[in-house]
């Protein structure tokens, strides 16, 4: 049975830093790329940041760049993404997901996405940034 668990949410203030973890079991780890997706109430999920199966290929959605940072660590099964000058708007849940692919631009799958392409998720954890 695929897991994925979500850590690290929490309240901060604007201009602050949190670190999301996502620990994956009953999974290859390896085999597959691995996102973060955000939903704000009222809005629709976003595709944050995604890492390819290897780490060799990253996306950041352009509200983000600069100020996240997506890695991995196959030995530890481990997703994480760092945020740094968090935003008021950057207030979501934040959700780990995977998708069982070797295919390298990570674009592809996480880019304007929903995150359709991804077959597991984990439950969330919110973030929430204040003013």
């Amino acid at each position: 049975q695929v897991q994925l668990m979500e850590s690290g949410g929490g309240l901060v203030q604007a201009g602050g830093s949190l670190r999301l973890s996502c620990t994956a079991s009953g999974l290859k780890f390896s085999d597959f790329a691995i996102g973060w997706f955000r939903q704000a109430p009222g809005k629709e999920r976003e595709g944050v940041s995604c890492i390819n199966y290897s780490g060799g290929n990253r996306f950041y959605t352009d509200s983000v760049k600069g100020r996240f940072t997506i890695s991995r660590d196959n030995a530890k099964n481990t997703l994480y993404l760092q945020m740094n000058s968090l935003k008021p708007e950057d207030t979501a849940k934040y959700y780990c997901a995977a998708v069982d692919t070797r295919y390298y631009n990570a674009d592809y799958y996480c880019k304007g996405s929903s995150g359709s392409l991804f077959g597991y998720w984990g439950q969330g954890t919110q973030v929430t940034v204040s003013s």
